[in-house]
């Protein structure tokens, strides 16, 4: 008999997958809105050239985009097969978490609490991902004999 972690845990990783694929182009049009107010008002920090400036948000805003999506595609690829990630995949859903409590803690005091609660949401949704597809949570190998322990 199945507990309700093994049946609930594909869809689990599926919704964190969405969540994520909807924040990539959030997180890069909230940079390039960032951008823009930096270009027009040509602002610059400790004698730094303004474009510069416009470039590195908009670098940051595209890469932090690219990973999100990267973590969406390993969320979504683990739903789809339902077993868990491979070493380099858990540690990027395990850095992609620590970066939405990090980002999460910071947003209270510069957003406010709908910004923390979105960010803990999707915090929540990258652990239960992790913690569903656990250690020992490996489905029995198809070529394996029966009777014979699943590989660890």
């Amino acid at each position: 008999m199945q507990g309700v972690a093994e049946v609930a845990r594909r869809p689990i990783a599926l919704v964190t997958a969405g969540v994520l694929f909807l924040e990539a182009p959030g997180i890069v049009a909230i940079n390039a809105v960032m951008a823009r107010f930096v270009e027009a008002q040509s602002m610059s920090l400790d004698g730094l050239d303004p474009d510069a400036m416009v470039t590195g948000t908009w670098v940051l805003g595209i890469v932090s985009g690219l990973l999100l999506a990267l973590c969406a595609t390993v969320a979504l690829i683990t739903g789809i097969r339902d077993r868990r990630p491979g070493r380099a995949g858990r540690a990027l859903l395990i850095g992609c978490a620590v970066v939405h409590g990090l980002l999460g803690a910071v947003t209270i005091g510069l957003i406010g609490w709908g910004a923390f609660a979105f960010m803990t949401v999707v915090l929540g949704l990258i652990v239960l991902t992790l913690v569903a597809y656990g250690k020992g949570t490996e489905a029995p190998e198809a070529d394996a004999p029966q009777g014979a322990p699943a590989p660890a």
